[in-house]
């Protein structure tokens, strides 16, 4: 599907900082990164890579591979030239050959660069991630980044590349994982770099073969340059020449200002929930507030009674285990612990950001609000998180910024 890529990106952007983790740092150096990956530290005592002030890679030594079983040739160092990142068109479905043969003819595009584009949940926030050839795709990053080596060849070697915005936001654990969903035993993947990205698009990138581990939509999206072009006149015909078969974003400096409210937008959410949410397209209103395609909100969102907490309104798969929780904290005499809830499906970003919550695809439910601030340890009865948690619940408890109040559906569980 990638074999007639036009070109790379980035030069409106080149501002951006990139920090490498060193493969052998220690955990105990206060400004050191995550460890290093299993497997890589033996090999790599003596080629630790860092990113100076200039962008460039200080280590001689190859990165060793992280994880062979998700790993791509390394790319080695940039060629190609720098293009910028204006338009982003994406498909609910992979882009053919010849769609995007056709993309690269209109007028004013002077490059593309297909890849795969998902969204992961991670502490309730659905970050971008995109998995690409690490070799072409860097070419659409901020130069520092693109000029990298160590980035590309850790990204190529099965870790992860995350935007910096997010380093103290979401960390990765102890020993530098993140965990790509809220289940239990959601996929992990080493955090090799913190680089900086396709701006207002990318939150994290891996390689092709983690893309399809994490079961993403192959090659269901573009990045397009339009060079001097305004990217606004080439957004009409490109609209003519795909139709409604695919939302079309820009992504320039005008338009990262807000999300176009003209444009539709998609959420192709990977990982164990991925079967109740579904081809989930919405729109942008006002206030923080989005507008899901009513089709969707007709088939996936429902309105039942549940035990203790009466009639919510939640998605239709959430019910069955919701129920089994909630009547199992009745049987067990701790129906007293639990007095209300604050909702369950909520179609917004999450407050200040473009980010959505799992409350706009109806898959979490907020309970005991009053006492279970962000934040705090809150006073949520630990039996019935262990209850939830039985029921295929995540507790928001336990997260880096905590959310007693919330639980999340993170794998489907069917009663009986």
């Amino acid at each position: 599907m990638r074999g007639r890529r036009m070109g790379r990106l980035g030069l409106g952007a080149a501002l951006g900082a990139v920090a490498v983790l060193a493969a052998g740092c220690g955990a105990g150096d206060p400004g050191a990164g995550p460890t290093a990956a299993p497997g890589a530290a033996s090999s790599s005592s003596s080629s630790s890579s860092s990113v100076s002030a200039t962008g460039a890679a200080t280590s001689a030594a190859a990165v060793p591979v992280a994880d062979p079983a998700h790993a791509v040739p390394a790319p080695g160092p940039r060629s190609g030239e720098l293009h910028s990142a204006d338009i982003l068109v994406r498909s609910k479905t992979t882009l053919t050959d010849a769609q995007v043969k056709a993309i690269g003819a209109v007028h004013g595009v002077t490059g593309t660069e297909q890849l795969s584009i998902g969204e992961a949940s991670i502490e309730d926030q659905l970050l971008n991630v995109v998995a690409v050839d690490p070799g072409t795709y860097r070419n659409y990053t901020p130069l520092k980044s693109a000029d990298a080596t160590v980035v590309w060849d850790r990204v190529a070697g099965g870790e992860l590349a995350v935007n910096p915005a997010l380093k103290k936001r979401l960390p990765p654990d102890a020993k530098g994982f993140w965990r790509m969903g809220s289940a239990s035993d959601a996929p992990e993947i080493h955090v090799g770099a913190w680089a900086a990205q396709v701006p207002g698009l990318v939150d994290a990138v891996v390689n092709d073969a983690w893309g399809k581990a994490l079961g993403m939509t192959p090659d269901n999206a573009v990045i397009i340059s339009t060079a001097i072009t305004s990217p606004e006149r080439v957004v009409k015909p490109l609209k003519r020449l795909l139709g409604s078969s695919a939302s079309i974003q820009r992504l320039d400096v005008v338009a990262r200002e807000g999300l176009d409210p003209r444009a539709p937008q998609f959420a192709n959410v990977v990982g164990t929930v991925a079967q109740a949410v579904g081809h989930y397209t919405y729109g942008v209103l006002g206030g923080g507030m989005i507008a899901p395609d009513p089709a969707w909100v007709a088939s996936h969102i429902v309105t039942d009674t549940v035990p203790i907490l009466g009639r919510v309104t939640c998605n239709r798969m959430l019910f069955p285990q919701l129920k089994a929780a909630l009547a199992e904290v009745q049987a067990r005499d701790l129906a007293s612990t639990i007095h209300s809830t604050a909702g369950c499906y909520y179609p917004r970003f999450i407050a200040g950001t473009s980010s959505l919550s799992n409350h706009a695809f109806g898959l979490a439910i907020d309970i005991n609000a009053p006492e279970n601030g962000r934040g705090t340890a809150g006073q949520m009865d630990r039996s019935v998180v262990q209850i939830f948690e039985k029921w295929g619940f995540t507790w928001g408890g336990t997260w880096h910024y905590t959310d007693p109040m919330h639980f999340e559906m993170n794998r489907i569980v069917t009663p009986g």
